[in-house]
């Protein structure tokens, strides 16, 4: 039994049941939802909470997080590091496009990265939350304050694409590294697959530069939809049989964030016992 991969197929197994419907303004869409659960990840098991229903673009959502570290702003970086998840959104985008704050082309403003590594505070100074937290934890303190918070509200106008990944905390639990992430727009489908498996390895990484031992991925889920487009995919998915979850290889000589701030790329990680169906080509919405 794949637990990791049981939690996210109930997801759609409770929007089929009893969920409901929803016009969406922004995206024009119908989509059906509900409100709220907690999943739970135990990486102490060695084991990666990578799905196997459909197959991952693995190396695009490992780029995606070194970009997150490195406080990319602009898709092109994204690109160079195997992602091309932001093109839409940079480029395709009408809201964004026509927006004044934006600096032309590839330009994303002032999303994830940018607010865990250089928020600006109300005085004009700006604060590296992740570094904070990360040196915190190097010294084996938890305050309960290791908190890093992309959700900006005085500078929402500034991003291409408001967070849907809110904030999120770690914890030290006996000597093992927890995080708990809240998410408030969930895209089932497409969205959730990736979010999963990006804050699982930031919790393998964080916990390795730490010098912590992984511990639980929790995360809260808040909108949990899926657009009336995407259905007809979702029933083939659930009639597909999940495999044994994958291990995942991270180049040992990752040591520190600077490491992963500079010379880290997604070819330093590799994907162990990984079985898995075919691709599944979502319907997505900006």
């Amino acid at each position: 039994m794949n637990n990791f991969e049981e939690q996210y197929l109930n997801l759609i197994r409770n929007i089929l049941h009893f969920g409901s419907v929803q016009y969406n303004e922004r995206t024009g869409k119908k989509c059906y939802f509900y409100h709220g659960e907690l999943l739970k990840f135990d990486l102490s098991t060695g084991k990666f909470p990578l799905l196997t229903t459909k197959d991952m673009a693995v190396k695009a959502m490992i780029g995606e997080l070194l970009g997150f570290i490195r406080a990319v702003d602009n898709a092109k970086d994204f690109r160079d590091l195997k992602c091309n998840f932001w093109n839409a959104n940079a480029n395709e985008s009408v809201d964004w496009v026509n927006n004044p704050n934006r600096k032309g082309e590839d330009d994303l403003g002032r999303i994830y990265g940018v607010q865990a590594r250089d928020w600006t505070a109300y005085d004009g100074t700006t604060v590296d939350q992740l570094k904070n937290s990360i040196d915190k934890l190097s010294k084996g303190i938890d305050d309960r304050r290791l908190i890093v918070t992309h959700w900006n509200p005085g500078e929402v106008h500034l991003m291409a694409l408001p967070p849907c990944h809110m904030f999120y905390q770690f914890g030290i639990r006996d000597g093992h590294l927890d995080i708990m992430m809240y998410q408030r727009s969930c895209d089932v489908p497409l969205g959730v697959p990736m979010n999963i498996a990006s804050y699982a390895l930031l919790l393998l990484l964080v916990a390795r530069i730490t010098g912590l031992k992984p511990g639980v991925f929790n995360h809260m889920l808040w909108n949990i939809h899926i657009y009336e487009d995407q259905m007809p995919d979702v029933h083939q998915q659930l009639e597909r049989k999940p495999y044994a979850p994958p291990e995942i290889w991270i180049n040992p000589e990752i040591k520190s964030l600077e490491d992963l701030e500079t010379w880290v790329t997604p070819d330093d990680f590799k994907l162990l016992n990984y079985e898995r169906h075919g691709k599944i080509q979502y319907a997505f919405s900006e």
